[in-house]
This record gives structure tokens, C-alpha cells and sequence, in this order.
């Protein structure tokens, strides 16, 4: 993938992230419909970005394949358990743990051009943060921590945009 169509990349999802989060927080106390859209909408849209960078990438990543699967499962679990708040804890921690596992993987392949460093954090505390939503899902009383993942990982993506090396100029 070009370092450029990695950072228009970056900075969608770091837009869509923000936008999201500030969207979620507003409409899920108490977790009703807008807040279940919402909620299957992020990995809906995790998996069209992952869609995105397959195309655009030239190599054919198998984790992004993998990370496909797991967005559109998490999607369709969400879905399924709906307005019940330790289900969406549950779904959502598993899918953060796995996706995190997943985009850890990619940005070490990636490393080589540069930016990755906050991708690969951003995986790691990925896996932590959803360990911490599954464990705690049957006394929890809110839905809203997982706005406050999504802005941080709307930020590593930033920084990671950032960061990406300038294609060479001949």
C-alpha cells in the first residue's frame, strides 16, 4: 500500500472515530436503538476499512481477511444482543481483543514504512481494554467506556498518519 492512501486511510478512521465516539456517548445512557446502531456500526465500518486497505494494499494481508471476518461478526453479535448492556460489553471486548491482536500483527509487518509504532501500541492496549469490557460486563452500569476506546484509537490512527514516511521524490 502507498504510504499516502495508508494516511487518507488513517485519518478517515481517525475522523470516523472522534465523530463516533462523541455520537455514542450522546446517545447511549440509557443503551436504546441509536445507541445499538451505533454500536454495530463501528465494526461495520472497521470492516470496510480493512475492505479499503485490501484493495489498496497490493499485498494480500491474510490478517485483514481474518480482521474482515471478525468485524462482521462482531457486527452480527451486536445486533443480535441489542440494547442489553453486558452482551455489548461482552461482543465488544472480544472483538476489541481480537482486533487488537490483529492490528498489533499488521503494523509489525508494516514497520518498515514508518508511523506503525502507534498502530502496534494501539493494538496492544486494544487486546488489554477489551479484556477489561469482558471482564467487567456483569457489573457494569454504562456502555460509555467503549466511546473513550474508540477516541484513543482514533488518535493512535492520527498520530500513525502522521508519522507515515513521505514517498520518495525522484
Amino acid at each position: 500500500m502507498s504510504t499516502s492512501a495508508l494516511r487518507r486511510l488513517y485519518l478517515v478512521r481517525f475522523v470516523f472515530a472522534v465523530v463516533w465516539a462523541g455520537l455514542f456517548v450522546a446517545t447511549s445512557s440509557p443503551v436504546g436503538t441509536a445507541a445499538v446502531v451505533l454500536a454495530v456500526l463501528y465494526p461495520v465500518f472497521d470492516l470496510g476499512a480493512a475492505v479499503v486497505d485490501l484493495r489498496t494494499s497490493g499485498d494480500r494481508r491474510p490478517m485483514l481477511v481474518v480482521n474482515m471476518a471478525l468485524s462482521l461478526a462482531a457486527a452480527v453479535a451486536l445486533a443480535v444482543v441489542g440494547d442489553d448492556l453486558e452482551g455489548i460489553l461482552v461482543v465488544w471486548g472480544i472483538w476489541a481483543i481480537t482486533a487488537g491482536a490483529v492490528q498489533l500483527s499488521v503494523g509489525v509487518v508494516r514497520r518498515a514504512l514508518g508511523g506503525q509504532w502507534p498502530m502496534i501500541l494501539s493494538g496492544g492496549i486494544s487486546v488489554l481494554a477489551g479484556a477489561s469490557f469482558a471482564a467487567s460486563a456483569s457489573s457494569a452500569t454504562s456502555v460509555t467506556g467503549i466511546a473513550g476506546y474508540a477516541t484513543l484509537g482514533g488518535l493512535f490512527f492520527l498520530v500513525s498518519a502522521l508519522r507515515l514516511r513521505q514517498p520518495a521524490v525522484a
